[in-house]
């Protein structure tokens, strides 16, 4: 893998993104925007907060990407848009390997990493395991344990995104599924890069702050991008703000496929599980009944919209059946029943709608016995979830159990605090534990055998993010099981 001077410069004109280059021919063997991975003979990426005196004990840059000129004796391209060149040049550099690939993907404020692994997991059969997923939660690139790795975020650097998914090439697989954010759009981490079939499964205000999207309606514009690249796109008709996703949609496709509850029929939720037949569709395929190996009803309409993708890829119904059927999802809907103290219900749960979503599910499951939630906000992002999550508590919750979820560099108190300034329901018993392992065990303690306890926010996360920091964590599922079994064997 290599670049040269004119496949720079060709993409760099072809996007109106070259200001100025340099009188040379070169061929670099390395790409890097990181000083701490740099090669020999690196064409280095200046991005971000970036200082001149990084340079000075890094060995091996031989050309530079960046927006300013630096004040170095080194080969320079200046560009409008570094991420935009990254990510055009991260393409080249590994060879184009979405091109070899299927490519289906998710966007959406809940549901993405659900609805990704209903359609991986679908995929994965049909394909015989030659299919890879990029989500939130896991990266998984190729049919072998070692394959699988954890996420750090839902859209990756552009690097580390076409880097994957030349391993993923390499490795023999087919097709790819993947989550889309809009921090992916907002920060150019996926420029240029188009879908086969693009999924919007909903839209509310969430990631709106400082740090985040300014207001809801960049915030939704960022999402609506994914229907701009892919090839054919998928909306759920019962979204909010429906019509004006579905009049963007159809600015440039023809036809935009939607679905609904109308098209399938429930039977009720189990705590393990839930059934449904499809009865609609335009994907014949698609038409039977199924049993998800995840409860909630509202994972039905996920389900819905991955079986609409996967069609797309020509999967037959019973990889379908079978898919969903036997489909596990990392650190969400996992429950634990816990003797004397109801059951405990771990989800990765982190915005409004999926918390209401989560909680909803939980009272109509347990209707006679109360709600207990473990929950936190993240620090320096997402600073509108803290209001979210005190009304949603105050809604659907009987005991709150405020907490850390990755703090960064704010005090998790004080975004306790902010959280409570919202919840209006004197009946709400509330509770503050920083320390995330005692506020799981203090919320376990005092629920009663008919009572549930949701566990939000970190699912099986291995860490917290404490001051920039991913500090080790086992996880809240760990952390439940572990105390089920200490509970069981005192």
């Amino acid at each position: 893998m290599r670049l040269t001077t004119e496949t720079i410069q060709n993409l760099l004109v072809y996007h109106n993104l070259l200001l100025d280059a340099p009188d040379v021919d070169m061929t670099f063997d390395f790409l890097h925007y990181d000083t701490r991975e740099v090669q020999k003979n690196t064409l280095f990426v200046i991005k971000g907060a970036f200082k001149r005196a990084y340079l000075d004990n890094v060995h091996g840059i031989t050309g530079l990407i960046t927006e300013k000129k630096i004040d170095v004796d080194l080969p320079q391209w200046q560009v409008t848009n570094v991420q935009k060149a990254l990510s055009l040049l991260s393409m080249a550099f590994f060879d184009y390997p979405q091109e070899q690939l299927w490519i289906g993907a998710f966007t959406g404020t809940k549901g993405k990493t659900t609805a990704a692994y209903f359609a991986y997991t679908m995929l994965k059969e049909a394909t015989n395991n030659h299919t890879a997923l990029f989500s939130t939660v896991d990266r998984i690139t190729g049919p072998q344990a070692s394959d699988k790795k954890k996420s750090d975020l839902t859209t990756p650097e552009s690097y580390e995104l076409f880097k994957d998914m030349r391993q993923v090439v390499d490795n023999g697989m087919t097709h790819l599924v993947m989550e889309v954010s809009s921090q992916a759009y907002l920060k150019n981490r996926v420029y240029g890069l188009r879908y086969d079939v693009g999924a919007f499964l909903n839209i509310s205000p969430d990631h709106i702050g400082p740090n985040e999207h300014p207001t809801f309606e960049d915030y939704l514009a960022h999402k609506l991008m994914l229907l701009d690249h892919s090839d054919e796109v998928i909306v759920n008709a019962e979204t909010d703000h429906f019509d004006t996703i579905y009049t963007y949609a159809k600015k440039t496709h023809h036809k935009v496929y939607t679905y609904s509850r109308q098209m399938f029929t429930s039977e009720e939720s189990a705590i393990h599980e839930s059934r449904f037949t499809v009865v609609k569709s335009e994907f014949n395929e698609m038409l039977g009944s199924y049993r998800l190996n995840v409860p909630g009803d509202f994972n039905e309409s996920n389900a819905m919209a991955a079986m609409m993708l996967v069609s797309f890829a020509g999967v037959k119904h019973q990889a379908m059946v079978k898919g969903l059927d036997e489909v596990f999802i990392p650190g969400r809907m996992l429950s634990l029943p816990i003797n004397g103290h109801g059951v405990a219900f771990v989800d990765y749960a982190h915005n409004f709608v999926s918390m209401q979503a989560l909680l909803s599910f939980a009272q109509a499951q347990y209707p006679n016995g109360r709600v207990l939630v473990v929950v936190g906000s993240p620090g320096n992002k997402g600073v509108s979830r803290r209001a979210d999550f005190g009304h949603v508590v105050s809604d659907l919750a009987d005991v709150v159990y405020l907490t850390a979820d990755d703090p960064q560099f704010e005090n998790p108190l004080d975004i306790a605090h902010e959280i409570a300034a919202h919840i209006n329901n004197d009946k709400l018993e509330v509770h503050y534990e920083m320390n995330r392992i005692a506020a799981i065990h203090e919320a376990i303690s005092a629920a009663n055998e008919n009572d549930i306890v949701i566990v939000a926010g970190k699912g099986e996360d291995p860490y917290q993010k404490i001051d920039g920091v991913d500090v080790p964590y086992i996880g809240d599922y760990a952390v439940v099981k572990q105390f089920r079994d200490q509970i069981k064997n005192p």
